[in-house]
């Protein structure tokens, strides 16, 4: 990063705070609770989300990358990538061929827990060597352990067999581990689906800031994240916390042992394989299920075991990343605030909406210009600049599966470890989409008896006192009714016609 560009991302952030304090001094008046207990609800909606906007600053102000370093010859590198019943043969075609045409010298391992004899064969004929891994506990990462019993490579590469590899991704990080307390190397992910429809393009936009610039300020507080995919480790690392973690975040698991344990960790923003995001809603929000339920186990459980052996920016990070799937109850609350208010007239808060835009709109406008700043450093910038609103439409509709993901943590409730669909897939559009027509159906119920009572039932004087609050919560039950839309597209795009019964 040049000096111009930091000193314009200081100042930008500057002025970000500046707004946000303000905005704080003024929303937190006692003037301004109506009711206690709605007030703090809608404090957490609205806090919540400027605390996820001051993690993207937090991060951009840290940003670095690191300096090129050549791979030393004559390491042992074996590269894991793992097989599961159901997987799509020709995928395994394509990644182990890749694998085989890496430039740096290495073993290519297939943990194959498939009992499909082509596989065997074609481990065989890609130069790779075939491990048959059955049964064991554990899904990906319980394969990856066990093969860390049968070799003896002192780095290995974790690929998933969706990702096809370019021929120099090993000498691209094993430089890096000149550094003894280096434990493990993440490269970003791309993907080469991202245009097949509205989901894939959605699911991959959310991504890009992520590989881009955060990950990019992670590496600067030393607090980079194993992604699950194109992470080379240290064996000895690995070995370090009993191996690879298991859980349904079970990447996010290995890294905070890893880092709890004094390993250090590098993030290259290069783009050194191209994977695949799901391309269909149903598939998309099975694997969103899966995230939230582990990472909020990862929140819940290994967070406080690892918190003294952290340093205070990995704390940070943890945190951060931890509560990411919380957006799942608190646009629930952005959904019920106006609801209440409309049907029973209980008022969270005593505040127009023109004050509220008043004092809003200028984080607003300074997050947008620090975010679309912040695209300078995505890692392929031709591909991935915009707006990113396929990718908030989909965060947004998929609020009930986070929120589902959060309660199962809560009650220690087990989900399936089940690999995301390699396939486009079609399912029954109401049970794609009941959720967010419900959200529009309960919306526009309720504009339209508000704005009926209002003109045809209530008292003149009434109406006159509470027009504002009347008409900012039917704007926020819009807006709602705006946001759920992607869901219900993305529905109707994946939707399971007769022919297709």
């Amino acid at each position: 990063m040049r000096l111009w560009e930091r000193v314009v991302i200081a100042v930008l952030i500057f002025l970000g705070l500046q707004s946000v304090a303000l905005f704080a001094l003024w929303w937190f008046r006692l003037e301004h609770v109506a009711n206690p207990f709605l007030f703090a609800l809608l404090s957490l909606a609205t806090w919540y989300g400027i605390f996820r906007m001051l993690v993207g600053w937090y991060n951009l102000f840290h940003l670095e990358q690191p300096a090129p370093r050549e791979a030393p010859r004559g390491h042992s590198v074996a590269i894991f990538t793992t097989s599961s019943p159901g997987e799509p043969y020709e995928m395994f075609v394509r990644t182990l061929a890749a694998a085989r045409d890496i430039a740096y010298p290495h073993t290519t391992y297939l943990l194959d827990d498939t009992r499909d004899a082509r596989f065997a064969a074609l481990a065989a004929e890609m130069g790779a060597v075939h491990l048959p891994l059955i049964g064991f506990p554990g899904a990906k990462a319980g394969k990856i352990n066990e093969a860390l019993k049968q070799t003896s490579e002192e780095f290995i590469l974790v690929l998933d067999p969706d990702h096809i590899p370019f021929p120099q991704i090993l000498d691209r990080v094993l430089g890096y581990f000149d550094e003894p307390s280096v434990g493990f190397v993440q490269v970003a992910q791309a993907y080469h689906n991202v245009a097949v429809s509205f989901v894939s393009r959605a699911a991959a936009e959310q991504t890009f800031t992520f590989y881009g610039p955060i990950m990019q300020g992670m590496h600067g507080t030393g607090t980079t994240v194993v992604i699950g995919a194109n992470c080379t480790f240290r064996r000895s690392a690995l070995e370090s916390i009993g191996g690879h973690g298991i859980g349904l975040a079970e990447d996010l698991v290995t890294s905070i042992r890893l880092h709890a344990a004094g390993w250090k960790s590098v993030y290259v923003p290069e783009v050194l394989s191209r994977g695949l995001v799901p391309e269909d809603l149903g598939s998309f929000l099975k694997q969103q299920l899966k995230w939230s339920r582990g990472v909020h186990d990862v929140l819940f459980l290994e967070y406080p075991r690892a918190f003294r052996r952290l340093t205070t920016h990995q704390k940070i990070a943890y945190f951060t990343i931890g509560s990411y799937y919380l957006v799942g109850l608190t646009t629930l609350i952005y959904f019920t605030v106006p609801l209440i208010y409309l049907w029973f007239g209980a008022q969270p808060a005593a505040i127009t909406l023109s004050e509220y835009l008043q004092h809003v709109v200028p984080i607003g406008i300074l997050g947008l210009a620090i975010y679309r700043l912040s695209q300078r450093w995505l890692c392929d910038p031709q591909r991935e600049r915009g707006w990113h609103w396929r990718g908030t439409l989909m965060k947004i509709g998929s609020w009930n599966v986070y929120l589902n993901g959060l309660l199962l943590a809560l009650r220690g409730i087990a989900v399936p470890y089940v690999p995301t669909s390699k396939e486009r897939r079609k399912t029954r559009f109401w049970s794609l989409a009941w959720v967010p027509l419900t959200v529009i159906g309960v919306s526009f119920v309720t504009v339209a008896v508000s704005l009926w009572q209002r003109l045809y039932v209530l008292d003149e004087t009434y109406v006159r006192v509470t027009t504002e609050a009347t008409y900012g919560m039917i704007a926020f039950l819009i807006v709602n009714v705006m946001l759920m839309s992607g869901r219900v597209w993305a529905a109707w795009q994946d939707r399971e016609t007769w022919e297709d019964r």
